[in-house]
C-alpha cells in the first residue's frame, strides 16, 4: 500500500511539473514572438488594434488615426505613396502590412531586398470582405480570436432600419474648392450606402470622377455626404453651396441634407463597417420618408 501511494505521489508530482513546464513554454512563446509591425493602411492598423496587438504597432501611415492610441502613440510615417524605405527601415520592423496597389513600385522593390516580411491584403467593399480581412490580418500577426469582431459587425448591422423610401445619396470628396470628386461604383462609399439602405446617386460612374453641374442636376440626390474634413475644407455648408451653386436646385440642397461622417469610419471597411452602416442609416432617416 505504501509503495503504491509513493508511486502515485511521484506520478502527481511529475504531472504538476510537466504542466508548469508547458505553462512556462507558452508564456515564453508569447513574450518572444511579439512582432514589430509597420501598418500602411488605416483599416489594417485598426484591425491590429482591435485584435489586441496594439503594442506591436511601431509605425503607421497618415490614414491610421483610429483609435486615439494609434493616432497619438504610433509613429506617423506620412502618406503611403510618399513613404521612403529609409523611414521604414529606421523603425527596425520585422513585419509590414499593406493593401494591394497602395505602395509605390520603388518602395515595393526596395522591400523585396530586405528580410522584412511584407504582407499585402486585398480589400473588398462588403461585409464578407471586411470579415475576411480581419481573419487574414489575425492569421498573419498570430492572433486567434476574431469572433468578437465579427459578432460586433453583425450586431451593428441588425440595428440598420429599413426605409420607407430608398434615399439617393451623392458622396462628394472635397479637398478645398479646387478638388471636388464624386464616388461611383467600386468605392467604399457606395458599399456603405448600400449597407445603410441607400442608393448611390452617381449612376454610371466607376471609381472617383470630377463633380460637374450637369451630373449633379441629373443625379438630383436626396442627400449629399462628405467627410467631416471635406466639408470643413470648403467652409462648411454655406461654403459648399457657394462653391457648388447647382446644389441648391437638388432635393439635397432644398432640404439642406448635407451630411458628414468621419473619413476613416466611412471608408475603411474594417472592424467598424457595421457601425459605419448604422451611423449613415441614422443620418439618412429624416430624408427617407
Amino acid at each position: 500500500m505504501k509503495k503504491r501511494n509513493y508511486l502515485l505521489s511521484l506520478l502527481i508530482l511529475a504531472f504538476v511539473f510537466t504542466a508548469c513546464q508547458e505553462g512556462n513554454k507558452k508564456a515564453s512563446k508569447k513574450s518572444t514572438t511579439e512582432n514589430r509591425i509597420v501598418s500602411l493602411n488605416g483599416a489594417l492598423s485598426e484591425t491590429v488594434f482591435a485584435l489586441g496587438n496594439e503594442k506591436e504597432l511601431i509605425a503607421r501611415d497618415v490614414t491610421s488615426t483610429f483609435p486615439n492610441y494609434v493616432r497619438d502613440s504610433v509613429t506617423d510615417l506620412g502618406h503611403v505613396r510618399s513613404i521612403g524605405i529609409e523611414s521604414i527601415l529606421s523603425e527596425k520592423p520585422d513585419m509590414i502590412l499593406a493593401l494591394e496597389g497602395d505602395l509605390s513600385e520603388d518602395l515595393k522593390g526596395g522591400l523585396k531586398n530586405t528580410n522584412i516580411k511584407t504582407h499585402y491584403f486585398k480589400q473588398e467593399y462588403s461585409v464578407d470582405g471586411a470579415k475576411k480581412l480581419i481573419k487574414e490580418v489575425a492569421d498573419v500577426i498570430g492572433s486567434e480570436d476574431t469572433k468578437p469582431l465579427e459578432e460586433k459587425i453583425d450586431a451593428d448591422l441588425k440595428e440598420v432600419e429599413a426605409f420607407e423610401k430608398t434615399p439617393k445619396v451623392l458622396f462628394i470628396y472635397a479637398r478645398g474648392a479646387g478638388t471636388l470628386m464624386v464616388a461611383g461604383a467600386e468605392t467604399p462609399m457606395q458599399g456603405i450606402m448600400e449597407l445603410a439602405g441607400a442608393e448611390n446617386a452617381a449612376e454610371g460612374i466607376d471609381g472617383f470622377k470630377p463633380l460637374t453641374e450637369e451630373a449633379l442636376l441629373k443625379a438630383n440626390p436626396d442627400a449629399v455626404l462628405l467627410f467631416d474634413s471635406g466639408l470643413e475644407s470648403v467652409g462648411g455648408k454655406k461654403g459648399l453651396l457657394k462653391t457648388v451653386p447647382a446644389l441648391t436646385q437638388t432635393h439635397a440642397g432644398k432640404n439642406e441634407a448635407i451630411l458628414t461622417m468621419d473619413g476613416g469610419l466611412l471608408s475603411e471597411f474594417g472592424p467598424r463597417v457595421g457601425e459605419a452602416a448604422k451611423t449613415l442609416n441614422q443620418l439618412l432617416a429624416p430624408y427617407a420618408k
